[in-house]
């Protein structure tokens, strides 16, 4: 054997050597070591989980809200206020998907809310002409040709209960004594919260219209807006959650 021909061979078997070292390393550097349950997992304010826990209470007792998948701008919040309505005024920004309730200090209580196809054809002033515990709930005509199988069945009105879309309370909006037709209500579908959805008016979450009902007295003034809002809310991190 040629010294060349050894030295060929002593440099194959070195990079043998070298590939059996270093591949088990490799491999495992391929492999995830975390499990499931070491994933990150998005913390939830015990705060909030109370706010929208279940309500036993009621008279159809209410279950809690998941708001694992919410996004946590919809939560109920005090915010600051910037506008020029007085306090007690009832403000649906319907692009912003928020209801504001105007307080006292430059500050208001923020709700997400969910618009309907309803929600989006009316603006302007109105006033809170009647509230209602559990509302009844009667589909238009057009809700009931676009959807009659699910609408239809309800033609003659749906009592108050957990299945009634109209959730657990109802504001009806007046003007100068006239309905509206426009109304601010709950929902069973609190995955709409911050969409645009196609049918209802202004749906809130369940937990948050009844702490609307229990704030606005009938005669409360509200203002629906569309377009930019005229408010200039404080920074996520200096917004403080409304306890109540």
């Amino acid at each position: 054997m040629s010294a060349f021909t050894a030295f060929r061979l002593s440099s194959l078997q070195n990079a043998i050597r070298f590939c059996v070292l270093v591949l088990p390393l490799a491999l495992a550097a391929c492999v995830s070591t975390s499990s499931p349950s070491q994933q990150a997992i998005r913390h939830i304010d015990p705060a909030y989980m109370a706010m929208y826990g279940a309500r036993p209470d009621e008279a159809h007792p209410l279950p809690a809200t998941d708001i694992s998948e919410v996004d946590p701008r919809f939560l109920r919040r005090e915010v600051a206020y910037y506008g020029r309505e007085e306090p007690g005024t009832v403000v649906v920004d319907t692009s912003a998907r928020y209801l504001y309730l105007v307080r006292e200090g430059g500050r208001a209580i923020r709700y997400g809310i969910g618009v309907g196809k309803e929600g989006l054809a009316w603006s302007g002033r109105a006033q809170v002409g009647r509230k209602a515990m559990w509302p009844r709930w009667t589909p238009t005509a057009s809700m009931i040709k676009r959807e009659p199988e699910r609408n239809g069945p309800w033609a003659g009105g749906m009592p108050g209960g957990i299945e009634n879309p109209l959730g657990a309370r109802a504001l009806y909006l007046y003007n100068n004594g006239v309905d509206t037709m426009y109304r601010i209500h709950g929902t069973t579908e609190p995955w709409s919260i911050g969409q645009s959805v196609s049918s209802g008016c202004i749906r809130m979450f369940n937990q948050d219209v009844i702490d609307l009902y229990n704030r606005v007295p009938v005669g409360s003034p509200v203002v629906v807006l569309r377009g930019r809002s005229p408010f200039n809310d404080v920074d996520p991190d200096e917004q403080r959650v409304s306890f109540y």
